[in-house]
């Protein structure tokens, strides 16, 4: 018997299809003489320290490093009956097929369940990046040795140890050093985290310190052939110039706007060119993130949660954490069939769209050279009711929905004219963009701020095809505008996004930017990144919940408490550099240069000299005293967990004789606590007490929570009710 172990589900049950069908169990399928069953991500996850001894739940820096090589594994909780479930099927197997993702990571997630079962059967690798019956179909009948890829699974083995020693270590070591100072709360550090802190600390830096210097734009009113027209001075190889070509010298750009004024022009060049656009790529996780954040000012880890529902709850959707925005040939034959699924369950607008999509055009996104071990996010066959829907995934589904259709409406097309015209021995230009078939972009004509819709600022609607060379006519009017340069402004959710894709470009060191680059080598979309589409949006959630990263508006910005602790970190801690050192290493395992073990011994001797370094020199970032609110005294944060030094806490008035005064604590801050209101016209049915009415928990793709009432009477009295446009609502009791 057989026993194939797919990553997902979704690839399990694509597999069986493959196989001629088969019969639903628990846990996995029969499919005659063969069994298929499916790992849910990682079902193995590595040991804590106090997993290894009880006493690393207390932090010591006598304690550290801690090391564990060779680092052992544990079942994760939550998925550990779906393990045993494949570890009985391996114990009936006579050969294994290994189905994971066809990725470093994907060959890890059913690597690690083979060691820890001590599997010694022979084992095969099925290769698929598309759930496409046919292309399965292809790769059952070109199966590997699984021992090919030994490298991989290593290779992310011993990224995934280096991660977790680095971020115990370092973390325990800096908090526990600032608590010695005084510092109250936990000072995180992770390979990931910590630079895209760096990131965000650097820009607002940058924006706070830009000054502001002058640069003149001379622009012109043009009359020519009955066509009136704006252009723009072009400045001569002599004019002074910053470096971005612009004039800084105000008396010549005055001198230029006087001279030509009511003078005679010639057009020099009039060159119109016939073009078209692609419509958008279908969406990966980062860009439908970035869209949701721009659109509807949706966290990512809420985009994540949304599309997670989409795909599970209501099969609605592919795979969603993809970092792929590429279709394979293959899914082009499925067009017919997904487009008349999104007209059945879109609203009118798109269903009517998805109508008049023609499935034959087949646009550059149906390109299996640019699909690894996913493809892009797109609508399935499954139809729905949209009303049924939360508002949020029917935020998300649309733009899934629509970046798909887009991809059968024919290209836009347009006529783009530029103009040169001279007058006075100068030089103006201009841009014309006439639209003569708006193709795809008919979707996408209210969508404000959409990069993939942006033309050249320079570009005007006026129909300038008719100019030609020769042409004579006149400059009506002419000014010098004095502006000021702007600074690169601070990150936006969406900006910050973007830039985790291509943090390289920050990188100083030419061989580690290089680095950077060769790790995303054939990864559309990502160009020297760091993180995966899978963990940024928890990154960037623990920034926040931590109190290192604030929303200022619809900035994205660094507290006070991350620009302290930037100037305490090493470089190597605050830049990307490490992410590139390890990929060299990691590099080297996967081809068999070097083992794992190897990779992390030399990681820990790396953590121990900076935890020596810490010890000698101390963290000095400053210990921030709250005064209690109600006798002005200081106030203590004390931990509900004094064994865990990042476990649940609250702060005390220091005078516990008369004060007494407690808050709540927010990312090692003080804040008071909610006082609820009670209502005086809203009682309780069941006792007669007031209620008040309370947030409640907020769901997926809401930016408010849902309010429910309670019984002030609690917990003698634990009546609730639903809160119906700001009422209770006495006909049901809240579930």
């Amino acid at each position: 018997m057989r026993l194939f172990i797919a990553e997902k589900p979704e690839l399990a049950k694509a597999i069986v299809e493959g196989l001629g069908g088969g019969a639903r169990k628990g846990g996995y399928y029969e499919c005659g003489g063969d069994r298929v069953t499916y790992c849910i991500g990682h079902m193995l996850e590595l040991m804590e320290p106090e997993d290894y001894d009880p006493k690393y739940r207390t932090w010591s820096m006598a304690d550290l490093p801690f090391s564990a090589i060779p680092w052992r594994k544990k079942p994760v909780a939550k998925t550990k009956n779906q393990l045993a479930v494949i570890l009985a099927l391996l114990g009936d197997a006579t050969r294994i097929v290994h189905a994971g993702d066809p990725d470093d990571e994907g060959q890890l997630i059913v690597d690690e369940i083979l060691a820890h079962a001590k599997c010694r059967k022979p084992v095969q690798r099925l290769l698929i990046n598309d759930n496409n019956t046919k292309i399965v179909r292809k790769a059952l009948a070109l199966m590997r040795d699984n021992r090919e890829f030994a490298g991989l699974s290593a290779a992310a083995d011993a990224r995934s140890a280096g991660d977790l020693l680095y971020g115990v270590n370092i973390t325990r070591a800096y908090t526990l050093t600032a608590q010695q100072r005084g510092y109250q709360g936990v000072l995180h550090v992770g390979r990931v985290q910590t630079p895209i802190l760096g990131l965000v600390v650097r820009r607002d830096r940058q924006f706070a310190a830009h000054a502001a210097s002058d640069y003149y734009n001379v622009t012109a009113d043009f009359a020519v052939e009955g066509q009136a027209f704006a252009a723009r001075y072009q400045a001569a190889s002599a004019d002074p110039v910053d470096d971005k070509g612009r004039l800084i010298d105000k008396a010549l750009a005055q001198s230029i706007a006087a001279a030509v004024r009511g003078k005679p022009a010639r057009v020099a060049l009039a060159e119109t060119t016939r073009k078209q656009a692609h419509p958008p790529l279908p969406y990966n996780l980062l860009k439908l993130q970035a869209d949701a954040s721009r659109k509807f000012g949706l966290k990512p880890d809420a985009v994540k949660d949304i599309t997670q529902s989409l795909r599970e709850k209501h099969r609605l959707i592919t795979y969603n954490r993809s970092d792929s925005e590429y279709l394979s040939d293959e899914q082009h034959a499925d067009a017919r069939a997904v487009l008349a699924a999104i007209a059945a369950t879109a609203a009118p607008a798109l269903t009517l769209v998805a109508q008049k999509a023609r499935p034959d055009i087949k646009s550059r996104a149906f390109d299996s050279s640019k699909v690894s071990a996913h493809h892009a996010i797109i609508p399935t066959e499954t139809t729905a009711l949209l009303s049924a829907l939360s508002d949020g995934e029917q935020k998300i589904y649309l733009l899934i929905a629509r970046a798909y259709v887009a991809q059968f409406w024919p290209q836009h097309q347009y006529d783009q004219t530029h103009i040169v015209i001279e007058v006075e021995g100068r030089r103006f230009a201009c841009q014309s963009h006439v639209t003569t078939a708006p193709g795809w972009k008919l979707l996408y004509r209210n969508d404000v701020g959409n990069e993939d819709l942006q033309r050249n600022e320079d570009d005007m609607d006026v129909d300038m095809r008719a100019l030609r060379s020769g042409h004579a006519g006149h400059c009506l009017e002419a000014q010098a505008q004095a502006l000021k340069t702007q600074p690169t402004p601070l990150y936006t959710m969406a900006t910050l996004l973007t830039d985790l894709t291509r943090v390289a470009k920050y990188v100083k060191d030419e061989r580690l930017r290089k680095l950077l680059i060769e790790k995303d080598k054939g990864k559309e979309g990502e160009h020297g990144g760091i993180g995966t589409p899978a963990t940024r949006d928890s990154i960037i959630k623990n920034l926040f919940d931590r109190g290192y990263l604030i929303e200022q508006g619809k900035n994205v910005i660094g507290s006070t408490k991350a620009h302290e602790f930037y100037d305490v970190l090493p470089d190597q801690a605050k830049f990307p550099d490490m992410t590139a050192l390890w990929h060299e290493q990691q590099k080297a395992i996967a081809a068999g240069e070097r083992d794992a073990a190897s990779f992390v011994r030399e990681l820990m001797d790396y953590i121990g000299g900076e935890i020596a370094r810490v010890a000698v020199e101390g963290v000095g970032i400053q210990s921030h005293s709250f005064a209690c609110t109600k006798c002005g005294k200081p106030m203590r944060r004390i931990r509900l967990n004094q064994i865990k030094a990042d476990g649940a806490a609250f702060w005390a008035c220091t005078d516990r004789e008369t004060c007494k005064h407690t808050m709540n604590d927010k990312a090692g801050v003080p804040v008071e606590k909610e006082v609820r209101q009670i209502s005086e016209l809203h009682k309780c049915m069941a006792c007669g007490k007031g209620l008040s009415r309370r947030p409640g928990k907020k769901r997926p793709g809401e930016k408010v929570a849902t309010p429910w009432w309670g019984c002030s009477g609690f917990p003698a009295c634990k009546q609730t009710y639903p809160d119906l446009k700001g009422k209770p609502d006495y006909s049901k009791r809240k579930e």
